[in-house]
């Protein structure tokens, strides 16, 4: 087996020439016959005992050429990569220049590879401090935030509809004057001035009375989830049952007893304060760290494969694919929802998915400029403070390669992050 390569005309990118013996090739078409041998009928054998002579003589052997390269070469070719020294950060562009029974074969690879990082400054690079500081009037806002979620409805029947009651009501939605899929509900509570529903609708309800049947005429947004119902103009006929509005709790010395562990109002506006500054600490520890780490990479210069960039996407879809997962959505229909094709949407995430890539180049090369580790008591540290969230003991954490390796990671990102700011010059 030899292999050799040579830079192509672009940057970052290399051409791989690899010839593997006859034999290997050879035998990696028996051994995929094995696998695949029951598969194959042949009149005199029981399915999966004929022998590979037969099946070659009755369907060709060029029917096993595919899964056998797919079966010789990965493992080749990313020892070579490694014995190398390459780090490919793309598919390979395989173009096949032999393949066949009782010849070498030959092929050539095209791949990117991970490119170099001028680093320009990262040490002493100024940064503007960034503070939060608690005001009477955020303790107050998150005081009013508790009494809303300790508020409850109270009937209202002497007056109208007003802005933040909540209705009790029917109604049915007609376009063109016939009814639409989805667009009815019986004893519907909406909340008025929250905005769930079609822009217009709610504002309309302001002024309604108890039993009062309405007409409420509205358009469908441009880029409303159903394509039918897009951009239409519909009328609801609404009726209403019941108008509630909630009933705030006095904000005192009780309300600190019936809705946290202290006995006064003084205690939990204190216990207030501390969470929030403690949130802007953090707040501002990472608006810091984030401004630290534009500023190097503003300051390097890389030129990045557009394998890792298409990669870097790839990783992005997926983490939304997820979230919309445990929202019970698929990603297909959230497409159509915000009417965007899948290849505008991976155009619209390019930008920042080279931002993540530049980031990532940029703080690896100052980790290797710098010989960042992750020390054995940071690791163990951080393993053990994992163990508890995955009911495992640190011990059995540990032999799992594909974890430390992550842990490893992660403390190092954090070091690495930490050095530039401890480095630079806060004003």
């Amino acid at each position: 087996m030899s292999m050799k390569f040579e830079k192509t005309e672009n940057a970052n990118e290399l051409k791989l020439e690899f010839t593997i013996e006859a034999e290997k090739f050879e035998k990696a078409i028996k051994t995929v016959y094995a696998k695949s041998s029951k598969y194959f009928n042949i009149p005199g054998f029981r399915k999966g005992k004929a022998p590979f002579e037969m099946a070659e003589k009755m369907y060709g052997t060029e029917i096993f050429y595919e899964d056998a390269f797919n079966e010789v070469v990965p493992p080749i070719f990313e020892e070579e990569l490694k014995a190398n020294n390459i780090e490919a950060v793309s598919k390979p562009e395989i173009d096949i220049k032999q393949m066949e029974k009782g010849k070498d074969l030959v092929f050539t690879a095209i791949i990117q590879t991970k490119p170099e990082v001028k680093l320009g400054k990262y040490k002493g690079i100024q940064l503007k401090k960034i503070e939060y500081t608690v005001s009477d009037e955020d303790i107050n806002k998150e005081l009013n935030s508790m009494a809303e979620r300790n508020s409850r409805l109270v009937a209202v029947e002497d007056r109208p509809v007003e802005n933040k009651d909540t209705v009790v009501m029917d109604f049915k939605g007609f376009v063109d004057g016939k009814e639409f899929e989805g667009g009815k509900a019986e004893r519907y509570e909406l909340e008025i001035g929250s905005n769930t529903f079609i822009p217009g609708f709610e504002d309309q309800m302001v002024g309604m009375k108890i039993d009062e049947e309405k007409d409420i005429n509205v358009k469908f947004p441009e880029e409303y989830f159903s394509e039918e119902l897009r951009g239409k103009d519909a009328t609801f006929k609404v009726i209403v049952h019941e108008i509630k509005k909630k009933e705030m709790p006095e904000i005192n010395d009780e309300f600190a007893k019936d809705t946290s562990e202290f006995d006064t109002l003084e205690e939990l506006k204190a216990s207030i304060k501390e969470k929030l500054e403690n949130e802007n600490t953090n707040r501002a520890k990472y608006e810091t760290e984030d401004e630290a780490i534009k500023a190097v990479c503003d300051d390097a210069e890389v030129e990045i494969p557009t394998g890792m960039i298409e990669t870097e996407i790839d990783n992005i879809i997926r983490d939304v694919e997820t979230r919309l997962q445990y929202q019970g959505m698929k990603l297909d229909n959230y497409l159509k929802m915000i009417g965007k094709t899948m290849e505008e949407f991976r155009k619209e995430n390019e930008e920042q998915a080279k931002i993540s890539v530049k980031n990532r180049l940029v703080l690896e090369a100052i980790v290797k400029a710098e010989n960042i580790e992750a020390d054995e008591d940071a690791v163990n540290t951080k393993v053990t403070e994992m163990a508890g969230a995955y009911g495992k003991t640190p011990d059995e954490l540990k032999k799992n390669e594909q974890f430390m390796n992550y842990v490893k990671s992660f403390i190092v990102n954090e070091k690495v992050v930490k050095f530039i700011v401890d480095n630079a010059k806060v004003k």
